[in-house]
């Protein structure tokens, strides 16, 4: 093939995935719920996490849990003028009818909002106040990715594994299943990472160890300070 063949099949096959990214990966949703834009590019996780599950994820996934939550509330006003995460703290005082459905899809939504907001990074460690809690709490760093990939490929079916944080900074590992968000127990994430499948196995089909053991390079520690800094001034709400 030569060189200017080989250029306009690559070309053409960008425009058929920027295409299929426009035509079908993002799906429409009507109601006060909205899907995140990513803040980088599909290959920005490149070659921990290809391009296209970042697609399939962000734009399927994600939004399909958007779409449903704002389906659920749709006939609820007063729930629908929540914001997502002080929806599932009353998840008690949610219609029965809709509770699960709510439960399941608001949680989704802010474990993945979440997700993409500790990602696109470049790894390696984070550094002060965090870095400090991290080896108070437990041990050091090495040490809380071999607890969280343990928990992580613990976790039997779909679900998360998270480090949750308090306002005092305390900083603990949680594993949890489906998209139960910490959040319905009072508690806030620091960072988690998706478990389901459709995270992790276009590339690594059923080693979910090395996908959990790969996904500490694209981890943006600045992001997660960042969130840490907001645990501590009690404004951090997903």
């Amino acid at each position: 093939m030569s060189i200017l063949t080989r250029r306009a099949a690559l070309f053409g096959a960008s425009t058929v995935f920027a295409t299929l990214r426009t035509t079908v990966g993002m799906a429409q949703s009507t109601g006060p719920y909205t899907l995140p834009p990513l803040a980088y590019g599909l290959d920005a996780n490149e070659p921990f996490i290809d391009a296209m599950t970042m697609q399939i994820h962000h734009d399927r996934h994600h939004a399909a849990y958007v779409a449903n939550l704002n389906n659920a509330v749709k006939d609820h006003p007063q729930l629908a003028a929540l914001a997502p995460d002080a929806l599932l703290g009353k998840l008690t005082e949610v219609p029965e009818s809709i509770r699960t459905v709510v439960r399941n899809n608001a949680g989704g939504h802010v474990n993945h909002s979440m997700f993409w907001q500790v990602m696109g990074g470049k790894g390696g460690a984070p550094t002060g106040a965090l870095a400090a809690a991290i080896t108070r709490d437990f041990g050091d760093l090495a040490t809380l990715q071999a607890n969280f990939n343990k928990a992580g490929a613990g976790v039997f079916g779909s679900g998360w594994v998270f480090v949750t944080v308090t306002r005092e900074g305390k900083l603990a590992l949680l594993p949890r299943p489906n998209q139960d968000s910490p959040i319905i127990d009072g508690s806030r994430v620091l960072f988690g990472n998706d478990l389901w499948e459709h995270a992790y196995y276009l590339k690594y089909q059923n080693k979910r160890p090395d996908y959990l053991a790969a996904w500490w390079n694209v981890v943006d520690w600045s992001k997660i300070e960042g969130r840490y800094n907001q645990a501590l001034a009690g404004t951090l709400a997903i």
